[in-house]
């Protein structure tokens, strides 16, 4: 998982991080409502909730052009088999949901018939269950930025040395979450993330606060790596592989985050002249920060944001998440290498089929299939926006840095099923 997994309206409370979510207490002499206005007055002071006065002008949203699957470029090339695996471990979850099992449960009972290795017996499934539809933004472009991220392998131990001394840390005790969506229904969705002081709520700390020793992380390491730019690029990524000092190998995973705005520290090199555009990748960081370590840490804190990891179990031998391989996205499934993608969800529905046309970073192959959209990624915002899954490891890493495409995207959307948002412009042809 990548970013928060976005939540439904509730009432407005304070909980710790997953998985406690324990509810804060209200003082037996304070009344809620008395409480709740504190809180919302101090987390508007110190400018996490923005002041309800003047609403800024709409972003572009997401709009559907009915379309066919003769418009796909290579549709009849696609490997869609390659897909299929994703397809079926998703299906489990959005079946299993209460809020998508009504829309998901009759094409994805249709698809226990396929054969998953007959490539043309999984092409017509798609093509008799579902239509496409270009997803165009609402200020008129049909094409947007298609990034990559990957599966980081990492050196490390569960014990601080010279050898391994960058923590990776689980959420602290000190870390709160409010979710705002019945008192600020334009919120809908959000949560900020905060901290008690003394009997204030305040912004958590920042991440320059974090490697300083002020947030509650005494305690709460998960494992120390050797390069603290790992650790850095991890975050980012979301989750990795952590080859431990004894030989064995842990996987982790998304579990919070700061609340703190992300700044790319690659805009901060280019901003300063340190770096162009074109060696502005996760490659060119890393060089950058071997040939200036004394001024690398000043660098890392540019990004306010942290993130904190869970450890996860290794899937059952032999199951479809074995299989799979891949770490677990926002629906709470394995990602497949190659064939998933991280998505904004006010455009294209986490679980979703999608058809991608885009580009190969360095040599411009194009690169068109069908993928899932099962992952979300805090930099994912936008009608057309997609972050690809290259998958585990160096290789994957090498494309993942370097991606930074155009793209057009097909929500691939089952058939007279009413669309999200139902903003759909054209006819189908």
């Amino acid at each position: 998982m990548r970013s928060p997994i976005p939540v439904s309206a509730k009432p407005l409370r304070l909980s710790a991080p997953a998985p406690r979510r324990t509810r804060a207490c209200v003082p037996a002499r304070t009344s809620l409502r008395f409480h709740l206005l504190a809180l919302l007055g101090a987390l508007a002071l110190a400018g996490c909730v923005p002041p309800p006065v003047v609403s800024p002008p709409a972003p572009p949203h997401a709009q559907y052009r009915a379309a066919t699957f003769a418009d796909l470029p290579g549709w009849n090339d696609d490997a869609q088999a390659k897909a299929w695996p994703a397809f079926r471990i998703g299906c489990r979850t959005l079946v299993a949901r209460p809020k998508t099992r009504l829309l998901w449960q009759d094409v994805c009972g249709k698809a226990d018939g396929v054969d998953a290795a007959d490539n043309a017996a999984v092409r017509r499934f798609f093509e008799d269950h579902f239509t496409p539809y270009r997803i165009v933004s609402s200020d008129g472009s049909d094409r947007g930025l298609v990034t990559g991220y990957y599966e980081p392998l990492l050196h490390g131990s569960r014990t601080r040395s010279d050898a391994y001394p960058a923590p990776l840390f689980a959420p602290p005790d000190d870390l709160l979450t409010v979710e705002l969506a019945d008192l600020y229904p334009e919120l809908h969705g959000k949560r900020v993330r905060a901290r008690l002081d003394g009997r204030h709520v305040v912004p958590y700390w920042t991440r320059a606060d974090i490697e300083a020793g002020k947030a509650g992380t005494q305690g709460k390491a998960l494992v120390f790596v050797s390069d603290p730019v790992d650790a850095f690029f991890v975050q980012i990524q979301g989750s990795g592989r952590v080859e431990l000092d004894d030989g064995s190998t842990m996987r982790i995973g998304y579990a919070d985050q700061n609340g703190q705005p992300f700044r790319s520290v690659a805009r901060v090199l280019i901003e300063r002249g340190e770096l162009d555009v074109g060696q502005a990748s996760m490659q060119g960081i890393r060089a950058w920060g071997r040939a200036h370590p004394e001024k690398l840490p000043a660098l890392l804190d540019e990004n306010p944001s942290y993130v904190f990891f869970r450890e996860l179990p290794p899937p059952v031998p032999g199951s479809l998440e074995a299989i799979i391989g891949g770490p677990i996205g926002s629906l709470g499934v394995p990602l497949l290498a190659a064939r998933t993608i991280a998505v904004d969800t006010r455009s294209v529905p986490l679980g979703a089929p999608v058809y991608l046309d885009t580009t190969e970073p360095v040599t411009g192959t194009r690169l068109s299939r069908v993928v899932l959209a099962q992952d979300t990624g805090g930099a994912i915002r936008g009608p057309i926006r997609a972050d690809f899954f290259w998958g585990f490891g160096d290789e994957a890493g090498q494309q993942a840095g370097r991606m930074r495409e155009q793209g057009a995207m097909w929500l691939l959307w089952p058939t007279g099923a009413q669309l999200p948002g139902d903003d759909v412009i054209g006819t189908k042809k």
